[in-house]
């Protein structure tokens, strides 16, 4: 299971404002090459690949040799158009292939439609950035869920692929064991969070009925702490599932890219949002760099664990 790691910050230095902005002028994952990892026979999933943070952690896979990327969006058009930007900037490798698949956060049934087509894929997938994610100005209920829908989103979905990613691995992994000509590697998960996990106030934990049933009242909802309390929720999420899967199947890890901008993720939080994040912010191409750092490179200690510009962090 997890293994035990020591820091060299603390939590409350590393929740800080001021860490925070260290961060953003002077942290990054190193650049990564061909002879660092190298990626081929390799299957990446990335969902939310169709902009910002996704479509560039596509290209740095590609560029690590990548042999097969899918590219997981809920606008199959806008899918397309990422996968003709992939291709026009570098043109594909000889073997290398780029896919487009449907897959919307907001349909369960559409989550466990993907993953069924992810178990049929021979080879089975290796490494699933788990980059999808919301940032609303406003409240909003799922009408198929019944869910708020950041909650649906960022959390709720995202775990659901998680359990049925790993299911995937589990039969792969019992496959190897009944067939010798079958190989098992471990596979790579990585679950996007954010700085803001640990901002997070969370006052609904305490709330009666149930905690989702208080995150689904309006009269709870927060606009800032709303897409904080997610993003701490997913990583609550992997902590608590490294005590439960071992890194013999997968390593599953959450991984912060900082606050970027290009990403799209803000653009319902208007004009003064986008100000500062174009100021404060660091540009996508860094931002990808860690969750790709943290699907091929963090190996099994970061099980469980919160990864930011390459580093172990509480």
């Amino acid at each position: 299971m997890a293994q035990t790691v020591s820091f060299d910050i603390t939590p409350e230095q590393e929740a800080s404002k001021l860490q925070f902005l260290r961060r953003q002028f002077s942290g990054a994952a190193p650049a990564l090459s061909r002879s660092d990892v190298h990626l081929g026979g390799r299957t990446a999933i990335v969902t939310g690949g169709n902009g910002g943070i996704g479509l560039e952690c596509s290209r740095q896979l590609l560029d690590l040799g990548l042999t097969r990327l899918i590219i997981a969006v809920r606008d199959e058009t806008k899918g397309e158009a990422a996968r003709r930007t992939l291709t026009a900037t570098k043109p594909l490798e000889s073997g290398q292939t780029v896919e487009v698949w449907k897959l919307d956060y907001a349909s369960y049934e559409s989550v466990t439609a993907f993953a069924q087509r992810v178990e049929d894929l021979t080879p089975r997938f290796d490494i699933a950035i788990l980059n999808a994610g919301v940032n609303r100005g406003s409240f909003a209920l799922n009408p198929t869920t019944g869910h708020e829908e950041e909650l649906q989103t960022n959390y709720l979905s995202t775990a659901l692929l998680v359990l049925l990613l790993l299911r995937v691995l589990q039969k792969a992994q019992a496959r190897s064991t009944s067939s010798p000509s079958e190989s098992f590697s471990p596979g790579r998960i990585v679950v996007v969070s954010s700085d803001q996990a640990a901002w997070a106030k969370f006052d609904e934990k305490s709330r009666e009925p149930s905690i989702l049933q208080a995150l689904d009242d309006e009269a709870n909802w927060d606009k800032i702490g709303r897409y904080a309390t997610t993003k701490l929720l997913g990583q609550l999420f992997v902590a608590k599932l490294s005590r439960l899967v071992p890194p013999s199947l997968a390593v599953v890890n959450c991984a912060n890219p900082g606050l970027c901008y290009g990403s799209g993720l803000s653009r319902e939080l208007g004009l003064a949002t986008a100000v500062f994040i174009r100021i404060v912010g660091r540009s996508v191409v860094l931002g990808a760099r860690t969750l790709v750092h943290a699907a091929v490179v963090s190996d099994e200690s970061s099980h469980g664990q919160y990864v930011e510009d390459g580093k172990l962090r509480p």
